[in-house]
């Protein structure tokens, strides 16, 4: 797994504390970003934490590339709505080259990743058998219908990826590009950070934070899963370890702070 920041606002702390000032005062357009000192740009994102204002907050967004992690993190991450996600196509591109991700707890048990591994590469035989299959009935259809060959390879291979990655697991590769705004990431770090998240999301969520951090530090002073700042919403799912948790997050942006 690899995430990377590859984009960001230009010091985004900034660009939201102007959009809040901008509501709180009589600034005008030209000026707002006049006098907004450190100082002054912390206390206009503190008023905004104490007003629960959080719309300025959507004013700052963040980029980030996402590899090594599987078609169910996709399923996953997608139903975040308000983001903006480039994923690679599986019918665009095809996996001559078939990666995948082994679960931490297949990996663990040795038995268990050798048959995971196995139905993988019994995937990966399947899928190109399929493609090949595919790609030479579609070429010889439209052959048939007068397309030259090399357009007509072209256009069955495009169809044949199509449906041969019906056959794909979940576990397969993907990559993508990820935006979202300052809201969705806090809202996107409640959710996945916590520890009944699926264990794919959540490294991923903890990766994102750590890149965010030390560039709104202010913005993101209480991210992370909802326990940090009250109580559990689990409800009769809560994993009990609310304790252990804010320490945990505690340690971790300290670590991040004291390192940026």
């Amino acid at each position: 797994m690899l995430v990377t920041l590859i984009a960001h606002t230009n010091d985004p702390e900034k660009t939201v504390a102007a959009a809040a000032k901008l509501c709180y005062s009589d600034a005008h357009i030209e000026t707002l970003l006049d006098g907004l000192t450190p100082e002054k740009t912390a206390a206009f994102l503190q008023k905004l934490s104490d007003f629960g204002h959080a719309s300025p907050v959507e004013h700052a967004s963040f980029t980030f590339g996402i590899e090594g992690v599987s078609r169910t993190f996709l399923a996953q991450v997608t139903r975040h709505r308000i983001a903006s996600f480039s994923v690679q196509s599986q019918r665009y591109v095809r996996l001559e080259d078939f990666r995948y991700v082994i679960p931490p707890e297949i990996e663990k048990i040795p038995e268990a990743k050798a048959q995971f591994v196995q139905a993988m590469n019994e995937d990966a035989a399947k899928y190109l058998e399929l493609v090949k299959t595919l790609e030479e009935s579609h070429t010889a259809a439209l052959v048939a219908q007068g397309m030259p060959e090399k357009a007509a390879r072209a256009k069955a291979a495009k169809q044949a990826n199509e449906d041969a990655r019906f056959v794909l697991p979940n576990a397969c590769e993907t990559k993508m590009v990820m935006t979202m705004n300052c809201r969705s990431l806090l809202n996107f770090f409640n959710l996945r950070c916590c520890s009944r998240a699926q264990w794919e999301i959540r490294e991923v969520a903890r990766q994102m934070l750590k890149l965010v951090l030390p560039l709104a530090p202010h913005i993101f002073a209480a991210a992370g899963p909802r326990c940090l700042t009250g109580p559990c919403p689990e409800g009769a799912m809560c994993c009990g370890k609310q304790t252990q948790v804010r320490e945990e997050y505690a340690a971790l942006k300290q670590e991040v702070l004291s390192n940026g």
